[in-house]
């Protein structure tokens, strides 16, 4: 099957080439000569222009967008009026499922067809395949099964889950690792959600490993210091502990429920960096996890880990300093509270 690609960063490149392995024809643009020259050496047709890959390929076109979520509507204005009746247009970055809705009506308009498809699997999805989520209507999602198999993990890359196989169901698409999650919106609403509770697990994740990074505080040479502004380390013999961190990561993915690809990826970065020297630990957020909260606030259901994750993104940021400040300006008025050279705690190092 044909299909375009607009947009070949780390995420599109990667689709574009395992379209490529599974025999798929694409036709790529970039704004970066690079990244069309590398695919066109794996077999893929390079277009100069949108007006040069409209005009390269056949119809119904359809024509894939990886693109920051940001510049879906930029990049539509130019393509759309290139387009014909009937031909398909995917987004399949990190859009905001409301603008889907909107575009979805725009183009159904000018009669185009619209699909979302939150797509998850980072740059490991080359191999490991991409988990879809698909928003649109079931005929076009059909239409473009081709695509959605060939990129899919399939079956074979998870046990079944047991009741399936003991009431004999028949394999589903979900099974194979894409969804049409319902109408337009849909499968970036889905995806929007997934990586919330991301945000979640990773935080959890993250503060674990961090209590037992500091599970030595008891026998540290420099303690903590004992005075009117410090609440003392009451027991330091409870806390004598030397972890390893990477050899606790890699117990972890054995055998716990808690094991997941996440945690290998954990494993991975402990192992080559035990310190995390090469971070200086300002975590970005991309919108979904502030999207995944604003569902939450006006659907009235409880968020607790979720939103509290997303808030530490923002204080890696530093967008909770001027707050700390005003909290020991506020000490230091009602009480005489001096403020400490530094409020962190002592870092171990191993």
């Amino acid at each position: 099957m044909q299909i375009g690609m607009i947009g070949l960063g780390r995420m599109g490149s990667g689709l574009v080439r395992r379209l490529l392995r599974n025999g798929h024809d694409c036709v790529i643009h970039d704004t970066q000569d690079l990244a069309m020259a590398n695919l066109k050496a794996e077999g893929a047709n390079t277009a100069k222009s949108l007006q040069d890959m409209v005009l390269q390929m056949s119809l119904p076109r359809a024509i894939w967008l990886m693109l920051p979520a940001g510049r879906v509507d930029e990049v539509l204005a130019t393509l759309v009026p290139l387009l014909t009746m009937g031909d398909i247009i995917i987004d399949g970055g990190n859009s905001y499922y409301r603008d889907d809705i909107r575009r979805s009506a725009e183009l159904h308009a000018k009669g185009l067809h619209y699909l979302d498809v939150g797509t998850s699997g980072g740059v490991a999805g080359l191999e490991r395949g991409y988990c879809l989520m698909i928003g649109g209507k079931a005929n076009i999602v059909e239409h473009m099964r081709p695509i959605f198999s060939a990129l899919a993990p399939g079956v074979a890359t998870a046990a079944r889950t047991p009741d399936r196989v003991l009431q004999m169901l028949a394999v589903s698409d979900a099974e194979q690792g894409f969804l049409h999650c319902g109408d337009h919106g849909a499968g970036h609403f889905v995806k929007m959600i997934h990586n919330g509770i991301e945000y979640g697990m990773m935080a959890a994740y993250s503060e674990g490993l961090n209590i037992l990074r500091h599970a030595n505080i008891g026998k540290l040479e420099v303690k903590p210091e004992h005075d009117a502004e410090t609440t003392p380390l009451r027991n330091p013999e409870f806390y004598q502990y030397d972890m390893n961190l990477p050899d606790i990561a890699e117990v972890w993915r054995r055998g716990s429920v808690i094991n997941s690809w996440l945690l290998d990826l954990t494993a991975s970065a402990l192992l080559k960096d035990p310190d995390l020297n090469a971070y200086g630990g300002q975590v970005s957020d991309s919108g979904e996890g502030r999207w995944t909260l604003l569902a939450g606030i006006e659907e009235a259901v409880p968020m607790n880990v979720l939103s509290a994750a997303l808030f530490e993104r923002f204080a890696s940021r530093g967008r909770g300093d001027f707050s700390n400040r005003l909290l020991s300006a506020m000490r230091s008025e009602f009480g005489g509270h001096l403020e400490k050279p530094s409020a962190s705690a002592p870092e171990s190092k191993k």
